[in-house]
């Protein structure tokens, strides 16, 4: 919180006060420790709760307090249990119409998932069928109905057919129309991301992760980024792309959960109800994405969600069932799988193997390292450079992508054919150009291998462009390029040294080699590598192939995937996008020893506000520097005895109030002294009312707003056990304070401040030669745009002018720093102004 220190001290006498939304829910519960019975909330209390949560909802780039959202829970359930009193008969037995509501209560939850699950199958079922015309449609068209890709077109032939037809006999004609289909499709994606929906750019998983966990981004998971996310995902994978459909899945799983959910009152004032839901969708677009409904929970588990009970494993587990069966009944390939590339495995493997699985386990970390290094450094360059070209860029990339692509045949289709081909087995299988022909072995390591070089570097500088782009599929096809290549490898090493000690193990006369399952394997070393998640990879695999017998050396793969992973740092590719965008998230993988108190963290410098003697004209000149999110209150500047909080919503949404409900002088006293009925053995005096009429103009309380129980530390608590705090029970800020003295205030992003200086200082780098090769690149960039744009204005003699003046061009390379990326604490106040990802 960026609280700047000055108290005001009018003391007063202390006045009694209505209790908080978060007191009543501990002095509930302190009553019911003691046996004695509490007062439902009433009617206006309950009111002004709904109010202040709605208003809330649209406050961007805050964090949710766990803390106050279970207390409202608790709240709304007292007045829930005061509504349907009128359910019960004389006697106090349940009537038939509480039974019906209770029914009705409890299967909410299973409803809501069932809906989400249903549509995320029917969206990931058309989505998968206009992904793969789309890209067919670049290569040709299908004579008798021209909405069928190339499979359905030659349904039953193995090999083409006479009804398919490319677009042209000559070769050349065909290659500038890919091209161009790329370059169309790329421009539509990259469009309608910027003039509908911002937040659909990119995979979305590491904003979700962070959503999940309690940061609020507006329109992040809205009802139009589903609606763009579900159209520009297809062209944007059709457009050539290195990016898949995998990630961007779980986005718009979660959209839908979030779209459905709002529909049921229960989901759409809760928070802690929506995670549950969240993490189930999430679980539910990785199932519909890979055809895994127990991986998908077990990536849910294991990346998405840090707050996972037993309740919201079942939730996911039926949601990703649901979705996994609609997918399934609706068929989209027509073939029974639920995805392209889930093959069946019947032949064993052998022991001898296990070194060449070992070799492609550690290219899988190598593999991760490197893409996360420099996507990183590329996002870094996009977002200091490219701000301003979004769309141009994602069309160059298409472009240059498909001029690149065209000539290698793995490159050429799409990705999940390319993998289809690569894991299948060549014994009763289709040949796809001669990949088993012996004769062919040579040229088909050099293609795969130079397939793996491109691949990989086009998956680092497009990932990240705006167009909705994941980077699961992209990493498992490198992945399957470069395991093919070593199974092609081992089996002529194989044939070429059949009587070797080495090969013992294999039967005379019979296949011992399968390249099929090396290509599966660099799959999902790859994927692993790149993401940084082992068991779920695993199941992944396994649900795709079928194969009981390879579950062990994929497990030898991911484990050694992982362990040279963290050779080179914790946390894959989406846990560094959060770090990059400075997301204030505490990743539960992560463990510090510090050895320091939390006072050496806080900040000291606090804007407290006294209980009394504050005018109103003082407060709202506070509201209006919007640099606060909340204020301790003490009872004066000289005692700074710590008696509560209040949240800047809740104060403005008080002060709105009370000038609706009567005329307020600017120099009325405020009064902050928490509720009295928080001591029960304290006498007490009559509250004030549930509105604010007939209040004296000359004072003002707002002791109904205050939370009188926020969460507090003593100054020489471990910071480790604070950062547990924030973990676990998720307050939005912890107060410090020393014989019931405030001294202080932590926020997630103190403690983020101070793990990155330990970091830096235990690994200090130096950027600068970075920053200059970042401009040296920009430089040849600018130089090159101005070369092109000079010649096609020559060409057409003035008619196309593709750039401004060299001065026009050389103030934006002079401004081109573009916005940085700032840590959010979740204590700002912050308004949405149209912000788009980049600007976050």
């Amino acid at each position: 919180m960026n609280s700047r220190s000055s108290s005001f001290n009018v003391p007063t006498p202390a006045l009694n006060r209505c209790p908080s939304v978060s007191s009543r829910l501990s002095f509930a519960i302190s009553n019911a420790e003691q046996g004695e019975a509490t007062a439902a909330p009433t009617h206006a209390e309950h009111q002004i709760t709904e109010e202040i949560d709605e208003i809330k909802r649209y406050e961007d780039f805050t964090t949710i307090d766990w803390v106050q959202d279970a207390a409202k829970e608790q709240v709304r359930r007292k007045v829930r249990r005061k509504e349907t009193a009128g359910f019960f008969e004389r006697g106090g037995r349940a009537g038939w119409r509480y039974r019906v509501w209770e029914s009705y209560e409890a299967a909410q939850g299973w409803i809501v998932v069932t809906l989400i699950g249903a549509a995320i199958g029917v969206n990931a079922a058309f989505l998968n069928i206009i992904t793969e015309w789309l890209s067919d449609i670049k290569l040709g068209y299908c004579e008798t109905a021209f909405y069928l890709n190339e499979s359905f077109c030659c349904w039953g032939e193995d090999s083409g057919c006479d009804n398919w037809h490319r677009w042209s006999s000559l070769a050349p004609v065909n290659y500038v129309l890919y091209i161009l289909f790329a370059t169309v499709f790329a421009l539509t994606s990259a469009s309608l991301v910027k003039l509908f929906a911002p937040y659909a750019a990119g995979s979305g998983i590491s904003e979700i992760k962070c959503i999940i966990a309690g940061f609020v981004m507006k329109g992040f998971l809205g009802f139009w980024t589903l609606v763009i996310k579900s159209v520009a995902l297809p062209l944007a994978i059709a457009s050539g792309l290195s990016v898949g459909k995998e990630g961007p899945s779980v986005h718009y799983a979660v959209c839908t959960g979030n779209v459905i959910s709002r529909l049921f009152e229960k989901y759409r004032r809760n928070a802690s109800k929506t995670r549950e839901v969240l993490s189930a969708c999430a679980a539910a677009g990785v199932a519909v994405a890979f055809g895994s409904p127990i991986g998908g929970v077990l990536f849910s588990l294991e990346e998405m969600s840090s707050y996972f009970p037993l309740k919201t494993m079942w939730r996911s587990y039926f949601c990703a069932l649901v979705a996994t069966a609609v997918l399934a009944a609706m068929n989209p390939f027509r073939t029974g799988q639920l995805v392209m590339f889930q093959v069946r495995y019947d032949r064993s493997w052998h022991f001898f193997e296990v070194l060449f699985y070992i070799i492609i386990g550690i290219f899988g970390g190598l593999y991760g390292a490197l893409v996360i290094k420099w996507n990183l450094r590329a996002q870094a360059f996009r977002k200091k450079y490219l701000t301003k070209y979004a769309l141009l860029e994602a069309t160059l990339l298409a472009t240059g992508t498909a001029i690149v692509c065209y000539p290698n045949m793995f490159l050429r289709i799409d990705m999940t054919e390319s993998m289809e081909i690569l894991f299948l087995e060549c014994e009763g299988a289709e040949d796809y150009n001669g990949i088993c022909e012996a004769k062919n072995r040579w040229r088909m390591v050099l293609s795969l291998t130079i397939a793996t070089v491109l691949r990989t570097f086009l998956v680092i500088i497009s990932y990240g462009c705006k167009v909705p782009a994941g980077i699961f599929v992209p990493s498992m096809a490198i992945g399957a390029s470069l395991g093919r290549t070593v199974g092609i490898l081992v089996q002529a090493l194989h044939e070429t040294y059949p009587s070797s000690v080495f090969f013992s193990a294999c039967e005379p006369d019979v296949p011992c080699i399968t390249p099929g399952t090396y290509a599966f394997l660099g799959a999902a070393a790859a994927l692993s590598g790149i993401m940084h998640i082992t068991v779920s990879v695993v199941v992944i695999m396994f649900e795709l192939t079928g194969a009981l017998t390879y579950i062990l050396p994929t497990m030898i793969v991911v484990g050694v995937t992982k362990a040279v992973s963290e050779l080179f740092g914790k946390g894959g590719i989406a846990d560094r996008m959060i770090w990059f965008n400075g997301f204030p998230f505490l990743d539960n993988k992560e463990e510090h020893t510090f050895g320091v108190p939390v006072s050496q963290v806080m900040t000291s410098d606090v804007m407290a506000l006294p209980t009394t003697g504050l005018s109103m004209n003082q407060v709202e000149r506070l509201l209006k520097e919007e640099k606060y999110q909340g204020f301790p209150i003490i009872e004066s500047k000289t005692s700074k005895i710590l008696v509560g909080y209040i949240g800047c919503t809740e104060l403005r949404y008080a002060i709105d109030r009370v000038k609706k409900d009567r005329s307020i002088s600017s120099t009325a006293k405020c009064y902050f002294s928490p509720p009295a009925s928080l001591n029960p053995t304290t006498p007490t005096t009559p509250g004030p009312p549930t509105t604010f009429e007939g209040m004296l103009s000359s004072g003002v309380d707002f002791s109904r707003f205050i939370d009188s129980t926020p969460v507090m530390v003593h100054p020489r608590l471990p910071l480790e056990t604070v950062i547990e705090l924030f973990r676990k029970i998720g307050p939005r800020v912890i107060l410090i304070e020393y014989h019931g003295k405030l001294t202080g205030l932590v926020t997630v992003k103190d403690c983020l401040k101070y793990q990155f200086k330990v970091e830096h200082s235990e690994n200090p780098r130096d950027d600068r030669q970075i920053i200059e090769g970042q401009e040296r690149l920009w430089g040849v960039l600018h130089r090159s745009a101005l070369w092109v744009g000079d010649k096609i204005d020559h060409v057409s003699r003035g008619k196309i002018r593709l750039s401004g003046s060299q001065d026009e061009l050389t103030s934006t390379l002079r401004a081109s720093g573009g916005p940085t990326s700032r840590m959010m604490d979740g204590d700002e106040d912050e308004t949405d102004d149209g912000v788009e990802l980049e600007d976050r």
